[in-house]
């Protein structure tokens, strides 16, 4: 209800939905494997951020190392987070193995995805961005670690590696 001094008036419904769906998505080789090769890896960080726009999401960064990648994301209310991983999964395996002639390449079953508020997207994005030099110092499981339980998600470590 709006109201002034000559009275109240019913205010418009809201016409359309907005929202903020960012995703900080972490997944890795098949027992990570260090198959990412360093030839190809912009090359394949292109070709993710291409596939989240395929798949109606828009990609805000895209980074990782030889055995594992991370991207921001931003999906639509409809989107299955579930859903769109077993594609994005999918097409990027399919467009290693015929572009780079690895048939081996596969990802591991599982995922992480984290929920970003705007005001931290760019801190996300820088993340991502440094994903070398921060693997200089950590390994992959530090790094899992650390995330989980910042965001408290309880986990078992038989399904860390």
């Amino acid at each position: 209800m709006k109201c002034t001094p000559a009275g109240c008036q019913q205010s418009p419904i809201m016409p359309s939905t907005h929202t903020s769906l960012l995703f900080h998505l972490v997944f890795a080789t098949k027992n990570r494997e260090p198959i990412i090769l360093s030839e190809w890896k912009d090359r394949f960080h292109e070709y993710l951020g291409g596939a989240v726009h395929g798949l109606g999401g828009v990609p805000l960064g895209v980074g990782g190392v030889a055995d594992h990648v991370h991207l921001l994301v931003s999906l639509k209310p409809t989107h299955c987070l579930s859903d769109f991983m077993r594609e994005l999964k999918k097409s990027s395996t399919s467009w290693v193995r015929e572009s780079f002639k690895q048939p081996q390449f596969q990802w591991q079953e599982g995922y992480a995805a984290f929920s970003v508020s705007a005001s931290s997207r760019d801190s996300a994005r820088g993340y991502i961005a440094n994903q070398e030099a921060h693997h200089r110092q950590n390994t992959f499981r530090e790094e899992l670690i650390a995330f989980l339980q910042k965001s408290g998600i309880d986990y078992d470590d038989r399904y860390l590696d």
